[in-house]
Parts: structure tokens; C-alpha cells; sequence
């Protein structure tokens, strides 16, 4: 009879207070073991071969120790294009005779023993026996001093020696070369050619606190709450698990560059308490076959060990692309065989193990369909840019460490900043931190905070850049266009700022609006917007007669919203209710449609944009007279406010309030469900109304 298994559920993680730790000793550096073997092969020959005796000449060797008939015998050897000759005295005139004092007390360090006292060189072995022979000529034959002749070379010489040292140089040289190309120094696991195959994910556990926590996440309830509810399951899991629920395997967090995914993982790690380990999607893939499935089942084997614990894989697009699209061959196998194992483990250990993995990428239509299935991510956390009310908690978490003035409101802040995401928005507060500094002020001002916005949106400014009166003039007239069409047109958005200042890399002009909060856009808003985008163009044309590449901006998105009104969102008669939309580039190169149909939407393009021409050329027309007023304006003060167009023009004719005034004046701000069939950013966004900028760029 078998026993039923019953699940372990993972007791919950105490907390433990944050204690100051011992400083870590330093790290033992591995080159330091390469360098004392080098050495020792160097030095250790010399120390077997023991000491060597005081070199002496040939003349005092024959007139004090050879003649007197002190030396018990000679040893020869060859030493490059000399003979080395070692001198052994006899015992009882080394211990008798005074003259050999400074050699008597000499030890042997080496295994040759005796050491010889004295050495000399001779041209050659022939000359050195004549020599001795000649010496000795008196000396009865029993009593001749013995001369013997070694075959060994000194120690360089000796081919033994360096081969050694050649090999151990080059495996020095090897290993060192191999960490190198493995991304390590010698410190971490997978830095070192044995430990190649290892993970590099960095580990926070208790010992390495992260100080992020999710009062430092702000505009993203939605995704806190989520995640806030897996942080919870590790701390209290009885609390699930008594109801019968499982803790999800993984969630995904999908949103724009810039949202705080990141950000919110960190937060994660702060809350939890838990192991929390922390890697690249791009710390899988190496130059090596074989290797980024090897540190796949190294990081779970890991996580095993730490469980209950939490693997955090940023950018998992990088290895998580779907399989067999677009796939060249043998150039993407290494990175499915990736894939492969992450889905693996991923679905291969039990729900009781306590690993939850998180993941983060803004490519979420890239990723292959079996990583989005549910028992692996079971949750896809959207984090969407920040509307009104997000971003002025943003502002306030940025606005903290910055020495602020007083008048500095991050509401009205977070409603002049429409499309901004998080990093954006840190952008500017340090921005405006760093132009106060540059003036010499005391504390950051709201003009510190407009100029911050304007050097975000539109760049730096270029007040110096030369630019003829004739280019200047044309410049006024291009955004004198915009500023009418956008005043007298129901659906366009707000002007709060036209200027002919030079900022960016090629923009010698631009014009800045105030989006509303919206999510879905009607026929006619699409059409006023591209109207005022084509202000420019035709403000040239009316004024001068002839036009110049100043609207290559406005005529790029002028075309995008045609394509997309007339391909994507049905709203040409013609074309009829079809979409073409592609958002995983399947039809990259066979259109879902015919040659005809193709020529079709071509027209009706052309005629959207003719139509959009003569209706603006016909506004601006109409108010030419404020359209000259506000060009003369702009050449005399170069920068025009809301308050300005106002003095010229009047009131706006339109009673409908800004998104601004109703959210900075204490109304209700109007915050609509997002649909799930809303516009997607990648053909418009609330950025793309907010500047509009004109181009010196030809091309």
C-alpha cells in the first residue's frame, strides 16, 4: 500500500533585524598562486644543485691549492663556449689550513653532497688537463690530483627546464585569456574556464539588503497590488494555502522603456526577505555551444537550494524569442537550446518548491507562445505609462532629495508632462536640479522645471546658432501656422508654447501642446491633428509661394496617421472596415492583401492628405491677419506663451476645459477605462501631439 504524499508548504520567512556585518576579508587573487609556481621552478633547480664555491682564478688555484696538493679532486662541465671547473679540497687541509676559513662553515642546501669550495673557468677541457698535467709533472702518478668530466649544461641550457617553464607560461597565459573572454576577473562564479557553465545571477539574501521598497515604486497600484500579493504568499503562505490556493509560478511585467519594471523588481527584493536572484536575459547567451542551457540548470539548481526564493530575469526577450521565426540556419540554436531548458525548469519542479520567477520586457509580442502559457507565467503584470494622478507621485518621489522653491507644485507639474513615463520624469526633476546649479541659485524654481521640460521634449537649446533672417522669417511663419491651426480647430489640442529658438540636434523651431488624457481618438480629432501638423507647410505656401524642407517631421506624421486610418482602423469609405494591422510582423514581406487593394489605400491616402491640405489653407486663409500678427510676434520676442495668443488672437473659441485646468484647479480628473482596442503607441501616442518641431534636416 503506498503512502499519499502530503505537500509541504514552505514555513514562512521571520524577518530578521539588519545587523552590522563584519568586514568581508579580501579575495584571494589567483594570479598570486601562477606567479609563486614560476618562481619556485626558477629558484628550486638551483636549490637541488646546492651551493656553488667562490670563484677564484686559474694562477691562485694552481699556486695556493694545486701545488700544495690540497685538492682531492676536480669536476668538469660544459657552460656555454667555456668549461666550469669545481675545486673539492681535501678534508684535513680544509679543517687545518687557515687560508680556507671563509669556505670551511658552508653548508649544502641541495642533495649533492659535498658542495664544492672554490670554481674557476678554462678555455677548454683539452688546455685545462694539459695545464694540470704540467703542473703535476713531479707528482708521482698515485698522488696526480683526479680530474673528471660532467656531461651536465647549466640550468638555462638545460631543455628539461624550459619546457617546462614554456608550458607552464602558456597555461598561465591561457587561463588568463579564457576569464577574460568568460566575462569574469576572477571574483564570481562562471569568471573562471572551469566554472564557465555557471550562473551569473547575483544573489541578495539577508547579508546584502536592498534598500528599495515599494513606498519608493509610485503610479503603479495596480502592479504593486500584484506583486504585493506574491510577496505576501512568501511571508504568510498558510494563509493561501488553507483556502486551497497555489502561489502562481511566474509573473511577466510588460510595459514601455522607462516604467519602472525594473524598478518594481527591486522593490520586490526589498519587501520580501527571501533570496532574490537577479539576472540578464543576456547573461545566458555565450560564445560557447551549450552554455546558456548549462547556466539555466545551474541558476534552478540554485534556486532549489534557497527556496523559498525569487528569480528575477530582466530583458527575458533576449532568449524567450518565439522559435522558428525568421530563423537563419544554425545561427539561432544556441539560443532556442536556451529557451528550451528555461521552459523545462521552469515547468519541471513541484509548486511546493517555493521559486517564483518574475521576468520583465517591453517586447511582450516577440516571446515565444509556450513561455506566456499559464503554469509558467501565470500572471502578466501590464505597467502602463503613468496618467495624471501617477505622475504626480512620481514628481513627489523625485522632488524629495531636491531643495526646492516655494511655488513648485508637482501637480502642475504632472499635468504639463502628458506621456511621460517614470524615467522621464526623474529625468527632469535632476535636469531642473542641474540648471538652478548652473545659475548660482539657492533653490529649484518652477522656471528651472519649464526649462527642464523643454530640454527633455525638445533637446538642448541653441541660442548661439547662426541662422539667416530669410531662414528665421521662414521659421516664424512655419510655426505661426501651427499656433492658428491649432487655436481654431475644435479637436486639436491645446497650444501652450510656440518658439523659433534652435534646440536639438536639427529642430530650429517647435511648438508644444497639452495633450488630454485620452485613450480613444474619433475621425474628426484624427483630422485636426493632422490639420495642425500641416499648418507649417501650408503657412509656407500661402506666405512665401513656395515651400521648404522645414515640414519633414509634420509630413512624417501626417503620413502615419493616414496609413493608420486608412489600413488599421477602417475609417475610409472605400477601404471599407478592415484592418491590416501587423503587430508581430507576420506579413513583414507577404502583404494580407492584393496589388489592388494595395494601390487602393495608396489613393485614398493621397486624397485624405489632399483634403487635410485645403481645408488648413483654407483656415489659414480665413485668419491671416493672426497669422502675420503672431509671425511679427514671434521674430521680436522669439518665445510665445498661451497668454500671448490669447492678447492676439482672444479667447479660444471652444468652452470645452483642458485635462489641465480641471485636474490643477481641484475638479475631478477624467480618467477613462482603457479599452483594449485603444490606439497603439507604436502609431500614436500622447507624445506625439505634445511637440511638434521643425526640421532644418534635407533629408
Amino acid at each position: 500500500m503506498k503512502e499519499d504524499k502530503v505537500e509541504k508548504t514552505p514555513k514562512p520567512i521571520r524577518k530578521i533585524p539588519n545587523k552590522k556585518l563584519p568586514p568581508k576579508p579580501p579575495k584571494f587573487n589567483i594570479m598570486w598562486l601562477y606567479a609563486v609556481v614560476i618562481l619556485s621552478l626558477l629558484v628550486v633547480p638551483y636549490i637541488l644543485n646546492g651551493t656553488t664555491g667562490s670563484e677564484i682564478s686559474y694562477q691562485k688555484f694552481e699556486s695556493t691549492m694545486l701545488k700544495p696538493h690540497d685538492v682531492d679532486h676536480l669536476l668538469a662541465y660544459k657552460s656555454g663556449d667555456l668549461v666550469e671547473v669545481e675545486v673539492y679540497i681535501k678534508a684535513d687541509s680544509l679543517n687545518k689550513k687557515e687560508q680556507y676559513k671563509a669556505v670551511r662553515d658552508q653548508h649544502t642546501y641541495g642533495f649533492s653532497t659535498p658542495s664544492p669550495q672554490y670554481t674557476f673557468k678554462a678555455a677548454s677541457y683539452e688546455s685545462l688537463q694539459k695545464s694540470i698535467a704540467d703542473a703535476e709533472k713531479d707528482v708521482p702518478e698515485n698522488q696526480k690530483t683526479q680530474l673528471k668530466f660532467d656531461q651536465r649544461d647549466s640550468l638555462w641550457g638545460n631543455w628539461f627546464f624550459q619546457g617546462i617553464i614554456m608550458v607552464l607560461l602558456f597555461a598561465g597565459v591561457w587561463l588568463f585569456i579564457m576569464r577574460r573572454m568568460s566575462g569574469g576577473t576572477g571574483g564570481g562564479p562562471g569568471g573562471q574556464i572551469f566554472n564557465i557553465g555557471k550562473s551569473k545571477a547575483t544573489l541578495f539574501d539577508k547579508e546584502s539588503h536592498v534598500n528599495v521598497t515599494f513606498n519608493d515604486v509610485a503610479g503603479l497600484e495596480e502592479a504593486k497590488q500584484e506583486v504585493m500579493e506574491i510577496v505576501d504568499f512568501l511571508k504568510n503562505p498558510k494563509k493561501y494555502t488553507n483556502l486551497g490556493g497555489k502561489i502562481p509560478k511566474g509573473a511577466l511585467l510588460v510595459g514601455s522603456p522607462g516604467t519602472g519594471k525594473t524598478l518594481l523588481a527591486k522593490a520586490v527584493a526589498g519587501e520580501a526577505q527571501v533570496p532574490f536572484f537577479s539576472l540578464s536575459g543576456s547573461d545566458f547567451v555565450e560564445m560557447f555551444v551549450g552554455v546558456g542551457a548549462s547556466r539555466v540548470r545551474d541558476l534552478f539548481r540554485q534556486a532549489k537550494d534557497k527556496a523559498p526564493c525569487i528569480i528575477f530575469i530582466d530583458e527575458i526577450d533576449a532568449i524567450g524569442r518565439a522559435r522558428g521565426k525568421n530563423n537563419i540556419v544554425g545561427g539561432n540554436d544556441e539560443r532556442e537550446n536556451t529557451l528550451n531548458q528555461l521552459l523545462v525548469e521552469m515547468d519541471g519542479f513541484g509548486t511546493d518548491s517555493g521559486i517564483i520567477i518574475l521576468a520583465a520586457t517591453n517586447r511582450p509580442d516577440v516571446l515565444d507562445s509556450a513561455l506566456m502559457r499559464p503554469g509558467r507565467f501565470d500572471r502578466q503584470v501590464s505597467i502602463d505609462k503613468p496618467d495624471l494622478i501617477g505622475r504626480e507621485q512620481i514628481f513627489r518621489v523625485h522632488l524629495k532629495p531636491i531643495k526646492l522653491a516655494d511655488g513648485v507644485d508637482a501637480k502642475k507639474l504632472s499635468a504639463q508632462t502628458p506621456g511621460f513615463a517614470g524615467a522621464e520624469i526623474a529625468n527632469v526633476c535632476n535636469e531642473a536640479a542641474l540648471i538652478a546649479a548652473r545659475k548660482n541659485k539657492e533653490a529649484v524654481d518652477m522656471q528651472d522645471f519649464q526649462d527642464a521640460i523643454d530640454r527633455v521634449i525638445g533637446g538642448l537649446e541653441k541660442k548661439n546658432k547662426i541662422i539667416s533672417p530669410e531662414e528665421k522669417r521662414i521659421v516664424a511663419y512655419h510655426e505661426a501656422g501651427h499656433a492658428i491651426a491649432g487655436w481654431f480647430l475644435e479637436h486639436a489640442d491645446p497650444l501652450v508654447k510656440v518658439s523659433i529658438v534652435p534646440r536639438g540636434v536639427a529642430a530650429l523651431g517647435y511648438a508644444q501642446y497639452l495633450p488630454k488624457e485620452q485613450f480613444l481618438y474619433t475621425t474628426e480629432q484624427l483630422l485636426d491633428e493632422m490639420s495642425v501638423s500641416m499648418g507649417g507647410r501650408v503657412a509656407e505656401d500661402i506666405v512665401f509661394g513656395k515651400i521648404s524642407t522645414g515640414a519633414l517631421s509634420d509630413l512624417e506624421r501626417i503620413t502615419k496617421l493616414a496609413y493608420a486610418m486608412t489600413k488599421i482602423y477602417g475609417m475610409n469609405g472605400s477601404v471599407g472596415n478592415v484592418s491590416f494591422y501587423d503587430p508581430q510582423g507576420e506579413y513583414q514581406f507577404n502583404k494580407p492583401y492584393s496589388d489592388t487593394t494595395a494601390e487602393m489605400i495608396d489613393n485614398e491616402v493621397r486624397k485624405l492628405v489632399d483634403q487635410v491640405y485645403q481645408s488648413t489653407k483654407d483656415l489659414l486663409n480665413a485668419k491671416r491677419e493672426g497669422l502675420e500678427k503672431i509671425a511679427q510676434k514671434l521674430l521680436e520676442k522669439e518665445v510665445l506663451f498661451q497668454s500671448d495668443l490669447e492678447e492676439i488672437l482672444g479667447k479660444r473659441p471652444f468652452d470645452e476645459r483642458t485635462t489641465y485646468d480641471k485636474f490643477v484647479n481641484g475638479e475631478a480628473a477624467l480618467n477613462p477605462d482603457k479599452d483594449n482596442n485603444a490606439i497603439p503607441d507604436s502609431v500614436t501616442n500622447p507624445e506625439v501631439s505634445r511637440i511638434d518641431g521643425q526640421t532644418g534636416d534635407a533629408q
